[in-house]
Parts: structure tokens; C-alpha cells; sequence
């Protein structure tokens, strides 16, 4: 397994749409240690999750994954999932303020909206069909990295850009609040 780089924003492969991968693909030793290297990746940065795009490879395949995340330590766990060609459906008008960072966009946070539920259908990393429905704050992770895969960062999905702030500042003035609003929202869905 190998850390990459991850692309910083402003570098197009992070504007690109990914292209989807056919089974015969992932099932080659170059993608599956491709998805190794995802992995390891994520985890070295401390992500809650990572989309190929942001290692410098256009390809519709996310990793997820949350324990006891320092970075994050009002999301619920997330068990390490490999998305391959995920389409994500919403499932209600609801929406919830999540107050979001990237890896690809250092040391920035903002407020997007997000849907409250989900419905996701991917691939696992052995071509395997999954068919789920994600809830709370969770379906917010898994929106923001899917969004990676159609050439999209959560900038261009926050609303009102008074929000924007530093990681540090945000800290200072807005994770509190935010935290108890997170809560809430995972003590309503459980996730």
C-alpha cells in the first residue's frame, strides 16, 4: 500500500466527471491495490472519507470510513466502505446545515446542505451490488464524496457564504453549536 498525494483544489482533476469502472477493471491487481492505496490514504489524513478523483485518479470509486475520527468526533462510526459507481437518490425534501471540510481544500469549512436520507447503490470493491438507505449525518458523508465523483467540491454547495470560515476559527466559534446540532441530528437517525 502507498500514501499518495491528494489534489488540492483548483488542480482539474478534481473538476472532472469520473469515469465509471466495469467489473473486469475492478477486478485487476492494479485496482484493487488502487483501492488499497485509497484507503491508506484516507486513513494517513485522518478523512472520513476519500474519492479517487482526490489521489489523481478519475475514477468513480469512494472509500468511507469513521472511528473515532480526531478530525470529527461527532460522527458516528462508519464501517470502511468502498463505493464503486455509487448513485446516490434522495429520499426526502428534508435537509440538515452540515458544516463541512475537505482534504482537497485545506484548512476550510463551510456550511452546505445536505439531504437527511438517502438511498445509495454501488458495488462494493468485489462487484458485489449493494442497495442501502443512509440516514443523518451520516448521508451527509456519503453526499460530499460522491460529489467528488461528478467534478464537485462542497464550496460549490454552500448556500451562504458568510459560513465560510478557517478550520481553526471554526473551532473557536462554530464547532460548539454545530456539535450540538450534529447530536441531535444522529440521536434522531442513529447514524
Amino acid at each position: 500500500m502507498t500514501i499518495r498525494k491528494i489534489a488540492h483544489l483548483g488542480h482539474p482533476v478534481l473538476r472532472q466527471v469520473a469515469r465509471p469502472v466495469t467489473r473486469e477493471e475492478l477486478a485487476t491487481p492494479e485496482m484493487q491495490r488502487f483501492i488499497d492505496d485509497l484507503v491508506e490514504t484516507m486513513r494517513d489524513a485522518n478523512g472520513a472519507g476519500l474519492a479517487a478523483p482526490q489521489i489523481y485518479e478519475s475514477v468513480r470509486i469512494c472509500a468511507l470510513e469513521v472511528k473515532k475520527n480526531p478530525r470529527y468526533p461527532y460522527k458516528p462510526d462508519i464501517p470502511l466502505t468502498i463505493a464503486v459507481n455509487p448513485v446516490i437518490e434522495s429520499l426526502t425534501d428534508e435537509r440538515f446545515d452540515n458544516y463541512e471540510g475537505c482534504l482537497s481544500v485545506p484548512n476550510f469549512r463551510g456550511v452546505a446542505p445536505r439531504s437527511t436520507q438517502i438511498r445509495v447503490r454501488y458495488w462494493d470493491r468485489h462487484g458485489l451490488e449493494v442497495d442501502t438507505v443512509v440516514k443523518g449525518l451520516t448521508a451527509g458523508t456519503w453526499q460530499h464524496e460522491c460529489d467528488h465523483l461528478d467534478g464537485k467540491v462542497f464550496l460549490d454547495r454552500v448556500v451562504d457564504t458568510s459560513t465560510l470560515t478557517t478550520w481553526a476559527e471554526f473551532e473557536r466559534y462554530h464547532m460548539a453549536d454545530f456539535v450540538e446540532r450534529a447530536k441531535a441530528l444522529v440521536a434522531r437517525y442513529g447514524s
